[in-house]
């Protein structure tokens, strides 16, 4: 074994800070679950001062989670260390994060504090969570745009305060790798050895994992990243990136993590499932092209070895082909099996309704593939909630010498079944009209995607609709294997989501 590697995940809270990737309490929930199966060290699951549904969200994951632990991010006041530390106090192992900028350019503009109100602030809030928390973490923010001595100083107080692990942000992405290693290497000396040196680079300058790879080298035991990089601005280290790097070439940095590789692929699918964020088809590691070859010069030494084109095979992050066909004479154990193999858990509730979608769908397909499959899977844990409308049935007319015309029908949640038909510029406009006037809710559409999932003629596809009603952004998918239905149930999806949020905030008030 070489050198252990602590990985905290913070796509619950950098990763979801990023435009377009808000998750409901739900999503966050079924998250946080994979995350505890990918082999987290770390979830940093929000920031419980932010909003009430913040707190009621890490307050949650710190209950369902029990073999990680659950870190929640906190400014160095002392009402935000307490309130907290009450989201908190119920996870098994529960750490208090709190962060304090140390640059020049931060703490003039914006803590408006000297250095020394500075130093003063970290050591009394950390002395104050320390007495709240037995795992106290603190993050110098901006710390390599930071005087070294000055952030020394603060670190080490910090530390001696009760900081058990010390964290140097590189917020803004401005460091290279060098400058990362001789700041890591620094305080690597400067600190105790019994405390955890932890680094959190962002991607500004597209150098967020080399840092990160870089700090490592020099002597950080944690590093801070997120699924598939998503963050701030052009996101974070990507989790995924980091640990297949120190991985595959553990002779180079002899390091080693507890992540379970094999989970890497479908943590990363369910993150641009429930996000409506697609996956760059050139992303390393999970992109759609990452083990994909088309030049005959590649083909032909893959064909003739593997490890001549491939540093990394697609069953060590979770990709699997498998031989069995499923189709519309399996039955529920096959599925139940083959979903098994591909290392999935669902409950017999999420089984049966995914057994469902799969009937359906096996009508429609002539073979289900596990793309299939996968797909279906994530529809039936993130698409699930409470649905106030149900699609019955639509028909719609367009082309280009009339109109397009669409009639919707939904059954609401009491029964009743309710209608109706409008225009639009094109067959979806047309359709998402028609759902406006019978739901009667101001939402307005501000985005909407389709993406094929699966492959051939008949391949399901998930569309992606992204409304604002009532000042929240809020993002629907819809999943078939025609295009219009999959739009309109995405936005359904969005809609029901969207009544969702507003009868909870009457039953909080």
């Amino acid at each position: 074994m070489g050198k252990r590697i602590w990985i905290l995940d913070t796509t619950l809270r950098d990763g979801e800070q990023s435009p377009g990737c808000s998750m409901n309490f739900h999503e966050k929930l079924e998250m946080a679950k994979q995350l505890e199966r990918l082999g987290v060290d770390i979830i940093e699951a929000g920031f419980p001062v932010a909003s009430p549904d913040d707190f009621k969200a890490v307050e949650a994951v710190a209950h369902q989670v029990r073999d990680c632990r659950v870190a929640a991010l906190c400014r160095c006041v002392a009402r935000d260390v307490e309130r907290t530390w009450e989201a908190i106090q119920g996870a098994a192992a529960p750490r208090l994060h709190l962060v304090l900028a140390t640059s020049p350019v931060h703490m003039e503009h914006k803590l408006r504090m000297t250095p020394e109100q500075v130093l003063s602030c970290a050591v009394e809030m950390v002395g104050l969570a320390k007495k709240l928390c037995p795992d106290v973490e603190f993050s110098a923010e901006d710390a390599s745009r930071s005087d070294p001595e000055f952030l020394a100083k603060v670190c080490c107080a910090a530390a001696q305060a009760g900081a058990s692990t010390i964290n140097l942000p590189d917020t803004v992405g401005y460091s290279t790798p060098q400058e990362m290693f001789q700041i890591v290497s620094h305080l690597r000396q400067r600190l105790p050895e019994q405390v955890v040196l932890s680094v959190h680079n962002h991607n500004d300058l597209g150098m967020a994992v080399a840092n990160t790879l870089a700090s490592i080298q020099a002597g950080a035991t944690q590093v801070e990243c997120t699924i598939n990089g998503i963050g701030e601005r052009a996101g974070n280290a990507s989790l995924e990136e980091v640990v297949m790097a120190l991985h595959t070439r553990r002779d180079y940095f002899g390091c080693e993590t507890g992540i379970q590789t094999r989970q890497i692929y479908r943590t990363s699918k369910l993150l641009s499932t429930i996000t409506g964020m697609e996956i760059p088809p050139n992303k390393p590691v999970v992109g759609g092209n990452a083990f994909a070859h088309e030049s005959g010069i590649h083909q032909h030494g893959i064909l003739a070895e593997r490890s001549t084109y491939e540093i990394m095979s697609p069953e060590e992050i979770g990709i699997y082909q498998s031989k069995m066909i499923l189709g519309k004479h399996s039955g529920k154990h096959a599925l139940k099996e083959r979903i098994e193999e591909l290392g999935y858990r669902m409950s017999e509730e999420d089984l049966a309704e995914a057994f469902e979608r799969f009937k359906a769908l096996a009508d429609r397909k002539k073979e289900i593939t596990d793309r299939d499959v996968e797909a279906l899977i994530r529809s039936s844990t993130v698409y699930n909630l409470k649905e106030t409308y149900k699609l019955d049935s639509f028909v719609i007319n367009s082309g280009t010498v009339i109109s397009a015309t669409a009639v919707v029908k939904l059954i609401r949640e009491d029964g009743e079944v309710l209608e109706h038909v409008s225009r639009g510029e094109g067959p979806i406009d047309a359709a998402f009209n028609a759902i406006d006037r019978i739901v009667k809710m101001d939402s307005c559409l501000e985005n909407w995607s389709m993406q094929a999932v699966t492959e051939g003629e008949d391949a399901l596809g998930e569309a992606v609709s992204k409304i604002v009603c009532n000042g929240h952004r809020i993002t629907g998918r819809g999943l078939s294997t025609d295009i219009l239905e999959a739009s309109i149930r995405s936005y359904l999806n969005a809609i029901n989501k969207a009544i969702a949020i507003e009868e909870r905030m009457v039953a909080e008030k």
